[in-house]
Parts: C-alpha cells; sequence; structure tokens
C-alpha cells in the first residue's frame, strides 16, 4: 500500500469507531467503497452550454439528450457496467429499474410518472470503455429561468452539508461571466479555506460559434481560452480552459455512412455550385440547386455537424486530406478539441485520481463525523490536519493553490516552473518536468535532477520568504519523487 493508502485507511477506521452504532457508519463505508470506484465528474455550466452534447462526444454514442424533455432536468449518471439498464434514486423510498428505447441515437427513459423534483438521480449502466476510468454525470443547466432546475446542480456540486459526491467537474462556458466565476468559488468553498484549481477544467464550448461557423473559429476559441485561462480569478479555479466544438466533436464520432456520401458529394461538385450554399446557414439549406440533395438531407447534415462542421469536412475531402469515412471522423474528432480535452482528461485528471479520491473521501469523514452529536473528534480532527499537510500528495495540491492565490511570493519564471512541476499541464513525468512523451528515461532523469537542484538551492536560501522556502522544499520533494519513480520504472 502507498503511504497515501495507508493514512486514508486508518483514518477511515478512526472514523468508524467515532460513529460506531449510529446511522452515520453507512456514510463512512460508502465513501471507503468510493475509494475503488472510477473517478467522479460532473460536467456543468449554464442552460444551453452544450452539456449534453459534450457527454455524450466524450462516450461516443448518443446517450444525453440534449433536447429540453424531462431527462435534462434531473442529475444523470452515465457509468461503465455489465448490462444496459437504467436506475431511478428517489429521495425517498427504494431505487427502481425503468425502462427504456432509444430514439435518434439517444436514450428516452419512462419516467413512469414520477415528478422529476422528486428524484435524487438517475443512473445509467452502459457498457463503454469511456466510462471504464471515469462516471460522467450530467447536471441540469445553472441559472436557469427556473430557479429550481438551478438549485438541483448547486445542490448537488455544492451541498449544505459540505461534502460533493462528485470528484471533479468540467465547467462549460459561452462567455466568461461573472455567475461562471461564483459557482466555481462556491464548488471549492467546500473544500478548502481558499478556492483551488486541482479539480476543475474550464472548458469554452461551442466554440466554433465564437468565430460565426468560419474556418478559424477554433484558432479564435483558442486565442480567447488562453486569455480564460490565465485571467488571476479563473487561473486559481481552473487547471486549464479548453475550446471544444461540442457538436462536431458529438457528430464527428458518430458519423454515418451516408453522412459521409452526401459530404462527398458536395466537396466533388463544381466549385460555382457550392460556394454559394456555403454562405450562410439559410442558403446552405434553401438555396435552389442543381446538386443532387435535397433540402431535407441538407438541413439533417446542417443539424448534425453544424456550419462549421458541414465547411470544414467539405474542405478537408475537398483538398484530399480525408479520403474515407474513418480518416474524415477522426479529423473532425481531433478538429473539434475533443482529442485534446480527452488528453487532459487523462494526464489532469483520471491520472491522479487517486488522490481526487482521497480528498474526497477525507471531506466526507471530516463531515460526518462533525456531523454526529456527541462525539469528542479531537483526536480525528488531528489526525486529519496531520494528513492534509504531510501527506505529499495533498501538500502538492494546497502548494498549487497558494501560488495561483498569491499566497507564495515568487517570480513570474519561477511560479510557471513550479506549477508545471505540480502538475497543471498533466501529472505525468514528462508532463510535469516539461519534456515530450516520447523522451527516453535516462533524460528525465537528468531533467528532475536539474530541476532537484534548483530548488533545492532555493530553499536553502535565507533570504527568501519563509512561505517561498516550504514551497521549495515541497518541489524539491516532488523531484525526488520523480527520481524515485524513474528508478523503478528501469529495474
Amino acid at each position: 500500500m502507498t503511504v497515501l493508502s495507508d493514512e486514508l485507511s486508518m483514518l477511515a477506521g478512526l472514523a468508524s469507531r467515532l460513529v460506531a452504532g449510529t446511522g452515520a457508519q453507512q456514510q463512512i463505508d460508502e465513501a471507503k467503497r468510493r475509494l475503488d470506484q472510477p473517478l467522479r465528474v460532473a460536467i456543468a455550466g449554464k442552460v444551453k452550454a452544450g452539456k449534453s452534447t459534450l457527454l455524450n462526444a466524450l462516450v461516443s454514442e448518443r446517450l444525453a439528450p440534449t433536447d429540453a424533455g424531462e431527462c435534462t432536468t434531473v442529475v444523470t449518471w452515465y457509468r461503465d457496467g455489465s448490462t444496459y439498464r437504467v436506475t431511478m434514486h428517489p429521495h425517498a423510498g427504494d431505487p427502481a429499474q425503468l425502462p427504456f428505447t432509444r430514439e435518434e441515437g439517444s436514450l428516452n427513459i419512462d419516467l413512469r410518472g414520477t415528478p422529476t423534483d422528486q428524484i435524487e438521480r438517475l443512473e445509467i449502466e452502459w457498457p463503454s470503455t469511456a466510462l471504464s476510468d471515469v462516471t460522467l454525470i450530467d447536471t441540469p443547466g445553472i441559472d436557469s429561468i427556473s430557479t429550481h432546475l438551478s438549485d438541483r446542480t448547486r445542490d448537488f456540486l455544492t451541498p449544505d452539508d459540505g461534502a460533493s459526491t462528485t470528484d471533479a467537474v468540467l465547467y462549460l462556458m459561452r462567455h466568461l461571466h461573472a455567475s461562471d466565476v461564483r459557482f466555481l468559488e462556491a464548488f471549492h468553498d467546500q473544500e478548502t479555506s481558499r478556492p483551488s484549481a486541482i479539480n476543475s477544467i474550464g472548458i469554452l464550448s461551442r466554440a466554433d460559434e465564437i468565430g460565426v461557423g468560419r474556418l478559424d473559429a477554433l484558432a479564435s476559441a483558442r486565442r480567447i481560452s488562453k486569455r480564460y485561462g490565465a485571467d488571476p480569478k479563473i487561473k486559481r479555479l481552473c487547471q486549464t480552459v479548453i475550446p471544444v466544438a461540442g457538436l462536431l466533436a458529438e457528430t464527428a464520432g458518430t458519423l454515418r455512412q451516408d453522412e459521409f456520401r452526401v459530404l462527398l458529394m458536395l466537396a466533388e461538385a463544381d466549385r460555382s455550385a457550392v460556394d454559394p450554399l456555403m454562405l450562410t446557414v439559410d442558403r446552405f439549406v434553401n438555396a435552389e440547386t442543381d446538386l443532387p440533395i435535397t433540402p431535407i438531407e441538407r438541413s439533417e447534415l446542417l443539424d448534425r455537424f453544424g456550419i462549421f462542421g458541414v465547411r470544414l469536412a467539405f474542405v478537408l475531402l475537398r483538398q484530399g486530406r480525408a479520403t474515407t469515412s474513418t480518416e474524415l471522423s477522426n479529423m473532425l474528432v481531433d478538429r473539434s478539441g475533443l482529442g485534446e480535452l480527452r488528453r487532459i482528461l487523462h494526464s489532469h485528471l483520471t491520472a491522479r485520481s487517486d488522490v481526487l479520491r482521497a480528498r474526497s473521501a477525507l471531506l466526507t469523514f471530516d463531515r460526518v463525523v462533525s456531523s454526529v452529536p456527541g462525539v469528542n473528534s479531537r483526536e480525528f480532527d488531528v489526525e486529519l490536519e496531520r494528513i492534509m499537510s504531510s501527506v505529499h500528495e495533498f501538500a502538492e495540491v494546497q502548494l498549487l493553490n497558494a501560488i495561483r492565490s498569491g499566497f507564495v511570493n515568487m517570480s513570474e519564471p519561477d511560479a510557471e516552473r513550479a506549477e508545471r512541476l505540480l502538475g497543471t499541464h498533466g501529472g505525468l513525468a514528462h508532463q510535469r518536468l516539461g519534456a515530450d512523451q516520447n523522451t527516453e528515461a535516462g533524460e528525465l532523469s537528468r531533467l528532475a535532477i536539474g530541476q532537484h537542484t534548483y530548488w533545492q538551492r532555493l530553499g536553502e536560501n535565507p533570504l527568501m520568504p519563509r512561505e517561498t522556502i516550504e514551497a521549495a522544499r515541497i518541489l524539491t520533494r516532488t523531484c525526488e519523487g520523480l527520481l524515485a519513480a524513474g528508478r523503478a520504472a528501469q529495474v
């Protein structure tokens, strides 16, 4: 067992002894089981931000309904399973399996007349490799006209009792509003005395619409995302902000052969016949043309790809950069930003899932023990504080928070170097050291030694502020961990 798992096991045992014989024991047991389950990642954002569309893209199947039906107003969990099953968990009463069908790809769930305000959550089990390491949770839009829908998401992610059932959040924004910052601050306020970026990723959603569907729309969106990510308020709340064209990402992963045929027909047609169609959405659907493509086919293509996706597919096919439906699908997925999002999900979240799940468990233990009347929690509180301050994984989290919040006085180059070493560009060794993924182990060790020497010297400088010296010591320990891991990998 690792030091972290040993410490968690010890604290869980102490919490169990303190609440033994009370109803809180079940909550401690559930928190312990959660440590061995996939990472729970919630997808949140305002109404029409594209949450369900993004979930479908990540799973590579159209499961989540994207219309305004009843199920979009309920917190819905999507987890890997051995069979296809939908379970309703009501606020009161036992869970019940629900019948469902698939219509146009997405699930149509029969709630059997149950009012949505009586449903705590829906749980969808679906055999999927995309869900093997992570459970995705679709939430109702916040700041909805119907305030009770916003409240469902806020209560789920920022409950009054202080411990969320989710480990991380993908927060979708179409533009940066004050309400987005307030929500992220509320999500983190429950966890630490200051907001933390460790378990949040910001997504500039529907990024193709920023450039009005132009071919360079994603390039414009990347510049905006970079600016958002550098904003001090967002920087301390999100690890990064990336652009994703959700509709294109969803469609590209489920490209049908009949759609490819129509797109190829457009690409092979005379430019004089096609170019006028590509000018606007209205012309693409309604303009008269001699091409053997009906307005209905064009409308369906537009619904699936959006004007940006249609234009991009047209260019890729016409230039011969994609010649088959598989090649086109892969290129559209990559251009949509989905590939980058998947890489970031792995490097920033699932690669450090043990730490994120551990944080969630510690918060639950703390909440449960403090909620039981008459419990003398002094020993528990001391041990909890010791673990949070001494276990290196948590020390890294707290240091990243302190640097981004301005509590550690460092030069800008040192802060950038420290943040990378702490995993803001990914938790893998080559990402922490600023190297390419194909860098050999010997070179990674050399880079780690260089970083170790730098931070060790900084930590021994008596002229540095106390918090900077402590930060340097934590970073030195991080380098020692990278060196040890590198030596173990070569054995």
